[in-house]
């Protein structure tokens, strides 16, 4: 049974505590967000941490899988092409496996929200609404992590990490190649790569 926990009303005292602070090292994300996205206003957003949450990911037996190459100088097309290629996505989570480097693409998106910047592993980011889910998923996929992405609704769900890989997992090979399709037409590199969780 996993244990959430909302850090909008704890986050204050967190911080004051000094418990949520991050180290002093800086590193730069792998790419800027985007002007757009930089400017989003985030608002339906939620900040949780679940124990047990990347076990419950890991064990689901994915029928399918392709992986592409996360193309970072050109992540709006990317995310823009997931987003709509199928049911148009109207929610989604990112769940953190591993944070490598300070993600300040997704600490700049939480800090629109007045969230403390906490990300570590299994921390999930909710958002609802379509360019709301799309900040998120752009935001992830710029900075130097390792998450799951399961939208809403859930056609398929993502893997992606910090060497630049997404990973797409679906249980049937139509919505796998719903989001292939569509991103194979707009010029997306896939690899000759099969992940194991």
């Amino acid at each position: 049974m996993g244990l959430t926990i909302c850090w909008r009303r704890a986050a204050a005292s967190l911080l004051r505590s000094g418990l949520g602070t991050s180290s002093n090292v800086s590193f730069t994300p792998k790419l800027a967000l985007s002007a757009a996205v930089a400017q989003q206003n985030v608002r339906d957003m939620t900040l949780s941490a679940t124990s047990g949450s990347l076990k419950r990911l890991r064990r689901v037996p994915w029928r399918f899988q392709r992986t592409f190459q996360t193309p970072l100088r050109n992540l709006q097309p990317f995310v823009a092409t997931i987003i709509s290629a199928r049911e148009e996505i109207q929610g989604g989570r990112i769940t953190i496996d591993s944070v490598v480097f300070e993600p300040k693409n997704l600490n700049t998106l939480l800090a629109s929200q007045s969230f403390p910047p906490s990300l570590q592993s299994e921390s999930s980011i909710e958002a609802a609404g379509h360019q709301e889910v799309a900040a998120l998923l752009e935001a992830a996929l710029g900075d130097w992590v390792d998450f799951w992405f399961i939208p809403t609704p859930k056609p398929f769900v993502i893997y992606a990490d910090h060497d630049e890989y997404t990973t797409f997992f679906a249980n049937s090979k139509s919505n796998l190649n719903g989001v292939l399709e569509a991103l194979l037409k707009r010029g997306f590199k896939t690899g000759d790569y099969e992940r194991n969780l």
